[in-house]
């Protein structure tokens, strides 16, 4: 089976197309923002959990989500008095995998390296 990015050369790619790649890449450039997708990569979580989990204030976390909401990259519904956010565009989460655990396995000792 072809590779997709393989199939389609780069010259098809439109100025807007462009544009909204580059707008989607500046909003996961804030640190925060990749760590809340991250967490939401795993399941919903309320404001709450998101804050503890990234060492953020409510009023941090809430700003983030608002932006990422607005971007259509989180949903959120509510439960009681509770605000339980999910993840909704899987092809985000997909980049923010291949990227982060690709940093994460550059950070792990090699099995070669712990029998030595």
């Amino acid at each position: 089976m072809p590779d997709k990015l393989a199939a389609k050369p780069a010259d098809e790619l439109s100025p807007r197309t462009l544009q909204e790649t580059a707008s989607m890449f500046a909003l996961l450039s804030a640190t925060v923002r990749l760590h809340i997708l991250w967490l939401l990569a795993n399941g919903e979580r309320d404001v709450g959990s998101l804050a503890d989990q990234t060492g953020q204030t409510l009023a941090t976390v809430s700003h983030h989500l608002a932006k990422l909401k607005l971007a259509g990259l989180v949903d959120v519904q509510r439960d009681g008095k509770r605000h339980v956010y999910t993840a909704t565009d899987p092809h985000v989460l997909k980049v923010i995998q291949l990227a982060a655990g690709a940093r994460l396995d550059e950070s792990r000792p090699s099995r070669r390296a712990r029998h030595a």
